[in-house]
């Protein structure tokens, strides 16, 4: 009987040992596969930063003013599409140092800050008046394109061609004074098959922004280029 006894109260404790000493090995395996399983949602969204993690180094002015809540504007999440919802109407608020600001989140490479900067940025060209405003700012501005330009990401150097082509539009021929400080990046680009025809059509627009002397600018770096109007 007393056998049998001791026999009854060992396994219990056996089976408490058992449970309670499972490898911490495989426990964390298996919550490494829960973890590391994709969701539906990760294809849609793109490569995002939380820009209040104090973790996290700003990777530019842009980045350090926008966590801060130093920009006047803010994503919303649409069904579609996204867009951007300025605190007062863009016209409010004065260019000097927002334009600026803008333009140097050009060169940023995660979300949200490339939709903000690239839409803030065309959005602030549009508002009235807007010539007079960016035209002073011009010799502030294009060294921050040219950084953009010259950006070794392709998405980078997208976007700044954009926001160049979106300026020119602006301020017509009062860019020409600057343009050959942005044509080497450009004419380097022009022979990458990727963006040649990107390069092509932004030359043409600057021309035709530009008039005459604009030509005259681009065809002393760039030889081969032909004019829009011949």
């Amino acid at each position: 009987m007393t056998s049998v006894s001791h026999g009854k109260s060992r396994a219990p404790a056996q089976r408490t040992r058992t449970a309670s000493h499972l490898p911490a090995t495989s426990v964390r395996a298996s919550s490494s596969i829960t973890k590391s399983q994709p969701r539906p949602s990760d294809k849609l969204n793109p490569k995002t930063v939380d820009p209040f993690n104090s973790q996290q180094r700003p990777q530019s002015a842009f980045a350090a003013v926008y966590s801060k809540g130093g920009i006047p504007c803010r994503l919303v999440h649409g069904s579609v599409k996204h867009k951007l919802q300025w605190d007062s109407p863009p016209e409010s608020f004065p260019f000097d140092p927002l334009v600026i600001t803008l333009a140097e989140g050009l060169r940023e490479t995660k979300h949200p800050y490339t939709f903000v900067a690239s839409v803030g940025f065309k959005e602030l060209l549009l508002v009235e008046d807007a010539a007079k405003k960016a035209i002073p700012l011009l010799p502030r501005l294009i060294p921050v394109l040219k950084a953009a330009l010259a950006h070794s990401e392709a998405e980078v150097f997208s976007r700044g061609l954009n926001g160049l082509v979106q300026l020119s539009a602006v301020v017509g021929p009062s860019l020409n004074d600057h343009l050959k400080l942005l044509l080497t990046s450009l004419s380097k680009r022009l022979m990458e098959k990727q963006f040649k025809e990107d390069v092509a059509t932004a030359l043409q627009k600057l021309e035709q922004h530009g008039g005459k002397e604009c030509l005259a600018i681009i065809k002393s770096k760039i030889p081969t280029y032909c004019s829009v109007f011949s």
